[in-house]
């Protein structure tokens, strides 16, 4: 390897690799579980290569020992763990809201297999969840995420301990933010639900005789669905607002 690159380089390299090969695995839009592992940390590999030249003066100099070593790679690699993880985390919000939705909807039994974890979920959660990658693509989210990858070396450089408290902190905060967006964003369907679900319970007091369940349980699914259709628009462009928000505190933006 001295023919082509020193050991140090290799060695500021492997650094660079480590933290975003894992932030490369996690992170929405290209570290999708239906995307191979072998394609996500070839692009993470070709990644580490170009920034290389960036970061890699910055890197400490080669451990003496063999446990040294590991622990600076294992390092690198909680870091960008704990950054993927809670970008992974904020996409919570809009299978929170397709759950409600479908719940709302009486269609919580249908259920589809989602590509992005691997298990059957609701239909309007995989619809959702196809939508967020649809989105982080075509609003070129995914570059931010990629200059997130640069700034993290700013916040968290080579050498500097992991911050588990504060890392636990805000993956909390980021978890009750997503399930109250995904309240938030299934509002409309949630009120109507509501609305509706009132006024068959009137019905069926007043009226005791009359199958109110024929009736109201295709009306729901239409109404909801309809609904749930007309506030689509909203609901993207506010989640995507709401994500860039989070991103943004990466950047110290």
């Amino acid at each position: 390897m001295e023919s082509y690159a020193t050991a140090q380089q290799v060695f500021a390299a492997g650094l660079v690799f480590a933290r975003l090969g894992a932030i490369i695995m996690l992170i929405p839009g290209l570290g999708e579980t239906f995307i191979p592992a072998r394609i996500r940390l070839s692009f993470a590999l070709a990644l580490a290569l170009m920034l290389f030249p960036v970061l890699g003066a910055t890197a400490p100099p080669i451990p003496a020992s063999a446990g040294a070593l590991a622990g600076e790679v294992i390092r690198e690699l909680l870091i960008g763990l704990m950054i993927g993880a809670i970008l992974r985390i904020f996409m919570l919000s809009l299978a929170t809201a397709g759950e409600i939705v479908s719940l709302g909807t009486t269609l919580s039994f249908a259920q589809t297999a989602n590509p992005m974890q691997a298990q059957p979920t609701p239909t309007l959660s995989t619809f959702l969840g196809m939508l967020g990658i649809v989105l982080i693509l075509t609003t070129d989210l995914h570059h931010m995420f990629l200059a997130a990858l640069v700034r993290s070396y700013a916040i968290f450089p080579f050498g500097r301990e992991v911050p588990v408290g504060d890392a636990g902190q805000l993956a909390i905060q980021t978890t009750s933010r997503a399930f109250a967006l995904g309240l938030q964003l299934a509002a409309p369907v949630v009120v109507l639900s509501l609305i509706v679900n009132v006024a068959v319970g009137l019905v069926g007091r007043v009226m005791p005789t009359f199958q109110v369940f024929f009736i109201a349980s295709p009306l729901l699914v239409l109404l909801g669905l309809s609904v749930f259709a007309v506030s689509l628009g909203v609901i993207g462009m506010v989640w995507v607002d709401r994500y860039r928000e989070l991103i943004g505190m990466f950047l110290g933006s």
